[in-house]
């Protein structure tokens, strides 16, 4: 993988609209003062995000500093400025037009989020047209893969965005089961790509209570054992929060726990196996997908991520965090905390590059030891990961759904 050095991102509230180019530059030194917030390498490529207000500024401190900027693109355009050389005067270099009449990529339609569609009070009621396995024989728990017909309503969907479903019956009290959220595991052309179906990757909830007793989710339970042909009462779409970027050059990280991979299935085939539906979105950028399960058994969709790792392994990072069956290198269970941890100077250039987003699914219990290990790491390299997340937060490109 390239190699990158960090990236610095200029703020002010007061011009937050305000147009920001991404400085692509070389030759950084260490002479001359360095205002960055962050350490920086002696050679290599430095990316850095600056507001249009400050570029008169920015050039004048990289060309102090002996560096050369190579490559000026808007943020969000993928139109390169021609590149500019700081060997002479920075007066010279900001009176050059094409830096600021660059040609702007034509702007895609946007694309409105569709949300609660359907409610509970008048849910849809789609239908069962496929439910199958997907732990492998040996594995731990069930894990099954639904798909529900849409045909008859309008209920459409993103990328990352949820569905509820409404089990039938009625609970201890009498009262009607309240809906449960789901991931769709599905892109929003369906799986089988005529825009008409909706699919769920669900696990079978069982634990033991206070007496011993062994319970099974009500939800969870009735969908792993939905017969095909069967209605089901189906709520939603919603949720803004995993969508996935417009951005056909982002770095997308997705750290994800069991059946926490649903909204990355969904991501990876509209990247991988989709392009000739999508004319507006080709995916050029990295895809980095770290999945924890237990067993080799447990690999979800385990056939169709390891082709698509290897058609597309420049644009593809398949990584598996096995805690069953790998050992960190101390001999402790690996986890996919364990693999941040073990890739943390990558996954710290790619953070700070300004279209980079990550994203978290899966059981709640996996945020806190992975932000305790991000924490760890980014003090080792003496950053303030709090202050980081919080900014990256702020800029939309840290997305956590933990269930």
């Amino acid at each position: 993988m390239k190699k990158f050095n960090t990236v610095k991102t200029f703020s002010n509230n007061s011009v937050i609209e305000e147009r920001r180019f991404l400085f692509e530059v070389v030759g950084i030194s260490q002479q001359g003062s360095n205002n960055l917030d962050y350490p920086i390498r002696q050679s290599g490529t430095s990316f850095i995000t600056v507001p249009y207000s400050r570029m008169n500024q920015e050039m004048t401190r990289i060309n102090r500093l002996g560096g050369k900027i190579v490559n000026i693109t808007p943020i969000g355009i993928n139109t390169p400025v021609q590149a500019q050389s700081l060997s002479s005067s920075s007066e010279k270099t900001t009176n050059n037009k094409p830096m600021t009449q660059a040609q702007e990529k034509k702007e895609k339609k946007e694309v409105k989020v569709p949300v609660n569609i359907y409610r509970p009070k008048n849910p849809f009621m789609g239908k069962c047209i496929e439910n199958y396995e997907l732990v492998a024989e040996g594995g731990s728990g069930t894990v099954r893969h639904l798909t529900f017909d849409l045909s008859d309503g309008d209920l459409h969907y993103l990328e990352g965005q949820s569905i509820g479903i409404i089990p039938p019956g009625e609970d201890e009290k009498g009262k009607p089961h309240k809906l449960r959220l789901y991931s769709i595991a599905s892109t929003r052309h369906g799986d089988n790509l005529d825009d008409k179906t909706v699919s769920l990757c669900v696990r079978q909830l069982e634990y033991q209570n206070e007496e011993g007793e062994t319970v099974q989710g009500v939800c969870s339970t009735y969908l792993c054992n939905l017969e095909e042909g069967a209605d089901v009462a189906i709520t939603g779409p919603v949720g803004k929060e995993m969508l996935l970027p417009d951005d056909e050059d982002a770095t997308i990280v997705m750290l994800a726990t069991g059946t926490g991979i649903a909204p990355f299935r969904a991501f990876l085939w509209r990247m991988f196996k989709e392009r000739e539906l999508n004319p507006d979105y080709q995916f050029k950028g990295l895809a980095w997908l770290v999945f924890g399960i237990p067993y080799t058994q447990n690999i979800l969709y385990k056939e169709e991520l390891e082709k698509m790792a290897e058609e597309y392994s420049d644009n593809f990072r398949l990584t598996y965090a096995i805690s069953r069956e790998q050992k960190t290198d101390d001999g402790g269970k690996m986890y996919v905390q364990s693999r941040v941890s073990e890739y943390a100077d990558e996954l710290f250039e790619l953070i700070q590059k300004p279209n980079t987003h990550v994203y978290m699914c899966g059981l709640k219990g996996m945020e806190p030891p992975i932000s305790e290990t991000f924490t760890a790491e980014a003090e080792k390299r003496g950053m303030n990961w709090d202050e980081m997340r919080k900014q990256m937060k702020k800029e939309h490109r840290w997305h956590v759904e933990v269930y």
